[in-house]
Formats: structure tokens, C-alpha cells, sequence
């Protein structure tokens, strides 16, 4: 589907930061891979950890094979995000800080959608309690989130256990489809004023929002939107992308 189709609302910057910010909500839920920067930061850091030698050869050869039956719709998205966090067991946490920062800086930066970086900024002026929710690995979403002025006691992302600073295969969540609902209410976060997200694995957040946003919205998120009455919103540089 192109970003003309269907009988969605397409809003316009303005339209989107006056529907965002007014009424102030008091509680604000955002996920963040293709919502608050282009592209998949869990799997940039996967492939990443393998070239730069992070993994291990049997490790990376193991999780490449588990993500090629993913592709293949043999292994679901639940199981691959859970297995794409317990591959690094072993290491020490404060190593794969490190890595998280480096990969973040280097090659999802730049990649940050402006409008939303300032959204969020003006949510927190607002005094807006702000949440992120991902099924990526929760170093690298931390380190993300930095950038927004969101707490790492706010992320609710895909976690496994740490035992005197080494990581373990055990996993905590994985905050996937209906998992990023249960995330929430698990935080007492029962019907939170607004929710982004630009996957239809956000589908199950956003219909618990009092007010859904769809961001960057995939194909079938689109779809979601319209039988919804949702209205969406496109950052300047997916529309560029989109239209060059």
C-alpha cells in the first residue's frame, strides 16, 4: 500500500503535534524501532554484534539460522525477539552497555525522526509520563531513549536476567503484539492517554490508547489504522524516501 491509499487521514506536522499535545495527556506510551527512528535497531545490533565480532562464531551461526526461519514464518516473532536478547549469554552486561552505545551512535543516530525526538521534548515540558515499549533488546533501547529524556526505569523492551554482572538465557519479557499490552498493565498502565507505534505488532498498545498514533505505519498497521479511524502521521524523511 503507498502513502496515498486507502481511506485513512494522513496528518500534517501541525495536525499531528495539535492532536498529540492537546489535551495534555498525562500518560504517553511510545515504541520506538520505525517510531521514533527509521529502521530495526534489534536487528542492526544482531548483525552488527556478528560482524563485529561480539558473538561468538557458534553463537552468531545459531541466531542466523534461527532468524533466516523466521523470515521463513517458522519461528515466531515472539520466540526470534526472545532469542535475539538470550544470545548474548555469557557475556558481561556492562561489555554489551558499551557495544549498545557505540552501535547507537554510529548507525541509528542519525536515523531519528526529528518530529518525534521533539514531540517527546515537549511532552516531558508538559509533565507527561513517558514510556517506551520495544521488543528490541533493552541495552540498545535504553541507550536510545536516552536521546528523548526517557528513564530506563520507563522502558519496557525485551530483557533476560543479569547475575553478578554476567548476562543469562533467562528471559524476563519480551514486550511483542499482545506482550506490549501485557507489559503495560503489568506496569499499571491500564488506558494510557496516547500511544505511537508504526508496526502491527503495536496493534494491541494502541487499541488500549484513549487516543492511538499511528507513526511511520507499516503496510498492515495502515490496514488496522483505517478500520479503526485512526488518523497517521509520516516523518519528513519517510515521505522523502517515499516520493524520490
Amino acid at each position: 500500500m503507498s502513502l496515498q491509499e486507502g481511506p485513512r487521514v494522513r496528518l500534517s506536522l501541525e495536525e499531528f503535534r495539535r492532536a498529540a499535545l492537546s489535551p495534555g495527556p498525562r500518560v504517553a506510551v511510545l515504541d520506538c524501532d520505525g517510531t521514533l527512528w527509521n529502521g530495526d535497531a534489534g536487528l542492526g545490533f544482531m548483525t552488527w554484534s556478528m560482524e563485529a565480532g561480539l558473538l561468538s562464531r557458534d553463537a552468531s551461526s545459531w541466531i542466523d539460522a534461527r532468524h533466516r526461519l523466521y523470515r521463513q514464518g517458522e519461528v515466531s516473532e515472539a520466540a526470534i525477539c526472545g532469542e535475539m536478547v538470550q544470545v548474548y549469554a555469557g557475556l558481561r552486561e556492562d561489555e554489551l552497555r558499551r557495544a549498545a552505545a557505540r552501535y547507537f551512535a554510529a548507525h541509528v543516530e542519525a536515523q531519528i525522526f526529528a518530529e518525534m525526538q521533539a514531540l517527546v521534548a515537549d511532552l516531558r515540558a508538559a509533565g507527561t509520563d513517558i514510556w517506551a515499549v520495544s521488543s528490541t533488546n533493552n541495552w540498545v533501547i535504553e541507550e536510545g531513549v536516552r536521546r528523548f529524556g526517557i528513564a530506563c526505569e520507563r522502558v519496557l523492551a525485551a530483557s533476560v536476567r543479569v547475575k553478578d554482572g554476567l548476562i543469562t538465557s533467562d528471559l524476563i519479557d519480551v514486550p511483542t503484539d499482545e506482550g506490549k499490552a501485557e507489559a503495560l498493565r503489568r506496569a499499571g498502565i491500564l488506558s494510557p492517554d496516547a500511544v505511537f507505534g508504526n508496526s502491527i505488532h503495536d496493534a494491541a498498545m494502541l487499541e488500549m490508547a484513549k487516543r492511538a498514533f499511528p507513526v511511520n505505519p507499516s503496510p498492515a498497521l495502515a490496514e488496522v489504522a483505517a478500520q479503526h479511524g485512526w488518523s497517521v502521521f509520516y516523518p519528513e524523511t519517510v515521505l522523502a524516501d517515499h516520493t524520490k
